[in-house]
């Protein structure tokens, strides 16, 4: 497939998470993504991110597997979870999960840096590859336990999660800055919920459910 022929199929996806963002007006409260976020998803190739023998179905709504039991999440997911964050062009970002890059790629769009934590190290040095042939030099990632975050660069502007934990580890929030957002899914395996995590200029939490979701579970490095 030529280059032209992912560039019209990136533009059919966002359109179709533009309409899929209206049909969720009552439940996200707007009726459309901020214009940046859009931007961002018409431009990064989801192709360069997926395996292989799965470009062809790289701009479908849909997750894609991505090997080791993971998952790359679905367009309007990460559309939406990158769209809650209000990501600004100065943000320092951290993100818990890297997988293939593709999100990381979306992030280093957007923000200032990016830093990047894998559990799986084949899946981080693949990512690796992928992010630095896309020219994502504003993205750090290390091999680690997400969970814990990275302390020696925090806190940060904002943090995103894409696997779920059970419960918001207290690391990470403790990583958040004051008037920080932190989008993460959390919750048992079958009541899983996207939520926004919010912290106030006197450190005072607020969590927001977004959405019922599935993802891959979050897994601490001693469980592996």
């Amino acid at each position: 497939m030529s280059d032209p022929d992912f560039a019209m199929q990136r533009q059919q996806m966002t359109a179709e998470i533009a309409m899929h963002t209206i049909f969720l007006t009552g439940r996200l409260g707007k009726a459309a993504l901020g214009r940046r976020v859009l931007d961002a998803m018409a431009k990064v190739p989801r192709h360069a991110f997926v395996r292989l023998e799965l470009q062809p179905l790289a701009y479908a709504n849909t997750p894609l597997p991505s090997g080791y039991g993971k998952t790359i999440s679905q367009p309007f997911i990460v559309a939406l979870m990158t769209d809650l964050l209000d990501l600004q062009p100065t943000d320092i970002v951290l993100e818990v999960g890297t997988g293939l890059g593709y999100q990381t790629a979306i992030l280093a769009e957007l923000t200032q840096h990016v830093y990047s934590i894998e559990l799986i190290e084949e899946l981080a040095l693949d990512a690796r590859q992928r992010l630095a042939r896309q020219g994502c030099s504003n993205v750090e990632l290390r091999v680690g336990d997400g969970r814990a975050g990275w302390p020696d660069h925090a806190p940060f502007d904002k943090i995103i999660v894409t696997a779920a934990p059970d419960l918001v580890p207290a690391s990470l929030i403790y990583q958040l800055k004051p008037g920080g957002r932190m989008v993460i899914p959390a919750g048992l395996p079958d009541e899983q919920q996207l939520l926004l995590v919010e912290k106030d200029s006197h450190d005072t939490l607020s969590t927001r459910e977004i959405l019922p979701v599935r993802f891959s579970l979050l897994e601490d490095a001693e469980a592996g």
